[in-house]
């Protein structure tokens, strides 16, 4: 069996008991980044073994971690923050285990996606998630998709390239497409800035950009 536990955005209040209790029970913790997660670990007393699994080197201890497991582990997958794979590491180890016939579980939890979307004011009964735009090769075309798209679209953003995007989404959206800008949710400065697309550029030009971003934006209006 291998767990996909949820781990906090922000507020360590925000973890689950059923999570703390299986991450105590388990055999082994796979965890993004050892500095990162030692913290929550000790801050929850779960003395559960751990080790790294990441982007860089999870194709080569994938086949290993499954071995164990079909010899009777039981292993926690944990990202740095929020729901393993989901713009994290957890989509190769799934679909592996499936694969192998293992059976996978991902316990409900924190992720910056659904609050970001259900507090933008933005309709929320059709949406589809972007994860993180491509930094360069297809940027524009994936723009070019998304500003034809009539569902509410969601996406993750870092702070050093939130000025460019909001410019790109004016040009390729439109100045008037309404946006919202959610900022560190469930951290102490969270704040969420609601408006049109040329607004929350002009806005965050005289407010730099800080923390980690989610950006929800309304689709195309049918005519």
């Amino acid at each position: 069996m291998i767990y996909l536990i949820p781990t906090p955005i922000g507020n360590l209040e925000d973890i689950t008991l059923r999570a703390i209790r299986l991450l105590k029970e388990v055999d082994l913790i796979l965890v993004e980044d050892t500095r990162v997660s030692s913290k929550l670990l000790k801050n929850f007393k779960i003395v559960t073994p751990y080790q790294s699994f990441h982007m860089h080197n999870e194709h080569k201890k994938v086949k290993s971690i499954l071995n164990q497991i079909k010899g009777g582990k039981r292993v926690a997958l944990i990202s740095d923050a929020g729901t393993p794979g989901i713009s994290d590491p957890g989509f190769l180890i799934v679909r592996e285990a499936i694969k192998e016939g293992i059976e996978v579980q991902c316990l409900p939890g924190p992720t910056a996606l659904i609050p970001a979307l259900v507090q933008s004011g933005i309709p929320c009964e059709r949406f589809i998630f972007e994860g993180f735009l491509p930094p360069k090769k297809g940027r524009q075309t994936r723009l070019e998709q998304m500003a034809r798209e009539v569902r509410t679209q969601v996406f993750y953003e870092s702070p050093h390239k939130l000025l460019k995007t909001l410019e790109q989404l004016v040009s390729y959206f439109g100045a008037d497409r309404t946006i919202a800008v959610i900022r560190e949710i469930s951290k102490l400065y969270e704040s969420t800035f609601r408006g049109t697309a040329e607004e929350a550029h002009r806005f965050f030009q005289t407010h730099p950009p800080k923390g980690e971003f989610v950006i929800v934006i309304e689709g195309k209006k049918i005519p």
